[in-house]
């Protein structure tokens, strides 16, 4: 539980780029104990189902099976249901932040392992796969393969929630599993919404509380994005 850390604090957040030898873009996210390898690979071409030449953003994502108190199976075959909507939000994320016309012909794919789970790993693989696209994108325009940067403004994410009545920011594992109310939040630079996830785990929630929520998560997203 939280210790020695207000309720609008985050834990502490540290990014180590370059992190991998042979992604174009790779980084240890590291949010409190949750710690996730996030890395970014680029191919030509483009998914079968694109009928313009616009390029191509999306995502995997994958809990390692020692990254929990008890280990968990690799998902080889099939996916689970978790897993499929953390991959769809991170991807919807990232894409939200680039003018996919600028990448033409292009995709990248941002793969979040997460190597220590202790809450808001979903978060801290948005945050982190910002991190690894950015440098993939510099990398892209350095080489020429890119003319112009196609990132419209940088994009951070945050966990939040109520506690016992309390707003708190960044949940780790244990504030996660005893919320009244479970939030995950995704804001550009300018506070403009990508994704509000918002649920009642017992007893609805009133609006005030919901403002309650938003506004602290944007203050740690701001944090977040200066530390880039």
């Amino acid at each position: 539980m939280r210790e020695n850390r207000k309720n609008n604090e985050t834990r502490e957040i540290k990014f180590t780029r370059n992190y991998t030898k042979h992604a174009m873009g790779s980084v240890l996210a590291e949010f409190g104990d949750t710690k996730v390898i996030v890395t970014a690979s680029v191919e030509h071409g483009k998914p079968k189902w694109m009928e313009d030449d616009r390029g191509w953003v999306t995502a995997e994502y994958s809990l390692l099976p020692a990254s929990t108190n008890t280990r968990c199976q690799r998902e080889r075959t099939k996916i689970s249901g978790r897993t499929q909507e953390i991959q769809r939000l991170i991807g919807r994320s990232l894409r939200a932040c680039v003018d996919l016309n600028k990448m033409k012909d292009l995709t990248i794919t941002i793969d979040a392992d997460v190597i220590q789970a202790d809450g808001g790993t979903r978060t801290a693989s948005i945050c982190g796969g910002f991190v690894a696209l950015s440098d993939a994108v510099e990398k892209l325009i350095k080489e020429g393969v890119l003319a112009e940067n196609p990132i419209i403004e940088p994009i951070a994410a945050i966990s939040a929630g109520i506690i016992d009545g309390e707003v708190r920011l960044d949940l780790d594992y244990q504030e996660d599993s005893h919320a009244q109310v479970d939030s995950n939040v995704v804001l550009t630079k300018n506070g403009k919404i990508i994704e509000f996830q918002t649920t009642a785990e017992g007893e609805p929630y009133d609006y005030n509380d919901m403002l309650k929520i938003f506004e602290v998560a944007k203050k740690g997203i701001q944090e977040i994005i200066a530390k880039y």
